[in-house]
């Protein structure tokens, strides 16, 4: 029967006992849609802000956030109204993506569970008529007009994506959603037909499509020798 030598009996006991060490340390990373940024610039009737914000549980695998506001004013047909609200998501990313030594770009798929808070003003409308022979003004006072608040909203997104480092700790991405209703508040005399975070309504289809660019910026870090040891 064969005798197992000190030396060896501690080498089995050390590769039992030893958890696998993680490739690259908890990253928290923290940035801003470009796109809402860059559009509160230069559209009048638009004013948007997303931050987002990741962190890694595994070599693979990220807990997500985005949080914004929106203002956002919009002449459907005969109505011009203005959405005004805040909303939250969060979920989860799997980054699909197989870096070579050095790299840290991602190619992900995600799930997120939305929820907004909103207000929507009716700012004017003109009554449907099919006698077109006298000129109609915008009605602004009176039946239907005004705010309409503490609506809410909640939605899932399936989401699929890239982030790109272009210098160290700095990343580029894009990421296209496809969002699903689940549930809104339905305004009195009115319709939800635009909710901040999940784009525009309709009675027909409670599908969406979102997107957004994102710069942000990654703040690796390492736990504590006690933490992580078995």
């Amino acid at each position: 029967m064969p005798i197992l030598s000190a030396q060896e009996t501690e080498t089995m006991a050390d590769s039992l006992t030893q958890k696998p060490k993680r490739k690259k340390p908890i990253t928290l990373r923290g940035g801003i849609d470009l796109y809402g940024s860059v559009r509160s610039q230069v559209d009048d009737h638009f004013s948007g802000f997303e931050w987002v914000t990741d962190v890694n549980l595994t070599d693979d695998l990220y807990i997500a956030a985005e949080v914004g506001t929106v203002e956002r004013t919009i002449q459907s047909e005969q109505i011009n109204f203005t959405a005004d609200g805040s909303y939250i998501k969060l979920g989860i990313d799997y980054n699909m993506n197989e870096n070579w030594k050095g790299m840290d770009n991602q190619v992900y798929i995600g799930l997120r569970f939305a929820r907004s808070t909103h207000a929507l003003k009716v700012n004017n409308y003109v009554l449907y008529t099919t006698d077109h022979f006298f000129d109609q003004n915008p009605i602004v006072s009176g039946y239907s007009s005004g705010s309409r608040t503490g609506l809410t909203a909640q939605w899932l997104e399936v989401i699929a994506g890239v982030k790109t480092a272009i210098v160290k700790n700095i990343y580029l991405g894009f990421s296209l959603r496809l969002n699903v209703l689940m549930s809104d508040t339905q305004p009195t005399d009115f319709d939800n037909l635009y909710i901040p975070g999940f784009q525009k309504v309709t009675d027909e289809n409670r599908f969406g499509i979102g997107f957004n660019y994102t710069l942000t910026y990654a703040l690796p870090f390492r736990l504590g020798k006690k933490s992580i040891s078995p």
